[in-house]
């Protein structure tokens, strides 16, 4: 087998590894990015005010 052959081959997949692993990378970050702002979304927003915006402002009594 041929060495140059060989080292070569060796180079490439090392260098894909480290690409797919560097895209993984940016994929979570990306992912973890949504995740907070759906979070934050809610919580700030208040769905339910959001759907129904005058739930909760009246309550009728009747004695």
């Amino acid at each position: 087998m041929d060495i140059a052959a060989l080292s070569i081959a060796m180079a490439t997949v090392n260098t894909q590894s480290a690409y797919g692993v560097a895209m993984l990378g940016k994929s979570l970050d990306q992912v973890s990015s949504m995740g907070d702002q759906i979070t934050e979304m809610m919580d700030t927003a208040g769905m339910e005010l959001s759907v129904n915006p005058n739930l909760g402002a009246n309550i009728d009594i009747r004695i």
